[in-house]
């Protein structure tokens, strides 16, 4: 068991403004057993919205802190003002196309601010920290291979490679200086509140609008799908029923194609809109692949189900089902947007 009492700490996320991070709040404030602190601390980049918590930020269990993960000083004084006992660390630049552009801040982001909150935590030998990476991480598979926690790292992207040199300086701190740490991977996240720049949220919105549904290469490249919720509910899991110390894949098992997953989409979007998915089909667009677009991402999840009894609660189409009437209920915002 990694934390005793969970429903009475005092918790830091970070990137808690972001997709991952505001669900897993929304999750642990949804329940009233849950009597401890969240400190939410987000440096409100592009990405992060505080729009995200709009439901919570009167709950008294919650407080924001505007910060960067890069100032360690100022890290290290609301670790020791909140009286924090564990760090779930969501804060990342995680956009592929972003890092093949620009990557420099990815190396800054998800190197250097790891470094930062592993080298305030050294300050405070109680506390633990559990870090959030991604499958890309193992680099890319065949369509019938899977990865294992133990797989060797083989990143990609500028992304995946400053991903698993963060995962790196998390596993040497837990050997080197001994501090209390776990690692996850996760499959790809969708659902409610997710930035439009993601595959899932960028198709609905373009369907919204009635613009062209634009897929990388032939659209055949393979991924992973879990229900945010889901994985929410795994971080807790680890939390709780882990071992200090330990990697544990979060996966679904639901893995298609890119062009399965659009098909899938517009069958749904079409049923709730009243419109021909044939029509939506003929939008779709194959345009010029990404430079070292990987394959396939597939991860083994037996060791997290068996060690902490997580399972996923939700299938990939009743994840869409509620991710498209969420986009939809927010239809005027983001078209204006």
């Amino acid at each position: 068991m990694v934390i005793k009492n969970l429903e009475s700490k005092n918790i830091l996320v970070t990137g808690g403004a972001g997709f991952m991070g505001s669900s897993f709040i929304h999750h642990l404030l949804s329940s009233k057993d849950f009597y401890g602190t969240i400190v939410n601390y987000d440096a409100l980049t592009y990405c992060g919205n505080l729009e995200n918590l709009r439901e919570v930020q009167e709950d008294r269990r919650y407080i924001f802190v505007k910060g960067n993960i890069l100032d360690q000083k100022f890290v290290e004084l609301i670790l020791e003002s909140h009286k924090i006992d564990l760090i779930v660390h969501f804060a990342a630049e995680t956009h592929v196309d972003r890092s093949i552009e620009s990557s420099r801040v990815f190396l800054e982001t998800n190197i250097l601010g790891t470094h930062s909150l592993l080298e305030a935590l050294r300050k405070f030998s109680h506390m633990h920290f559990h870090h959030i990476s991604t499958d890309e991480v193992y680099g890319s598979c065949d369509e019938n291979g899977c990865f294992y926690e133990e797989s060797a790292y083989l990143p990609n992207s500028p992304y995946s490679a400053s991903k698993a040199a963060s995962d790196h300086l998390v596993r040497s701190y837990i050997k080197t200086h001994g501090i209390s740490a776990t690692i996850s991977h996760a499959g790809n996240n969708f659902g409610p509140r997710q930035y439009p720049e993601k595959l899932i949220p960028f198709m609905i919105t373009q369907m919204m609008e009635n613009k062209p549904l634009t897929l990388y290469g032939n659209g055949l490249n393979r991924r992973d799908w879990v229900f945010v919720e889901d994985h929410s509910r795994a971080i807790e899991a680890i939390l709780r029923h882990g071992r200090k110390g330990e990697i544990y894949n979060i996966a679904s098992e639901e893995n298609l194609s890119n062009l399965e997953l659009v098909l899938k989409l517009i069958e749904i979007y079409a049923s709730f809109e009243n419109q021909d998915p044939l029509a939506l089909k003929e939008k779709i667009l194959f345009i010029k692949d990404r430079p070292g677009h990987d394959f396939c991402y597939a991860m083994d999840a037996k060791k997290l189900c068996q060690e902490t009894k997580w399972q996923p609660k939700y299938s990939l189409d009743l994840g869409l089902k509620k991710t498209i009437e969420w986009y939809l209920s927010q239809k005027t915002l983001l078209v204006k947007a």
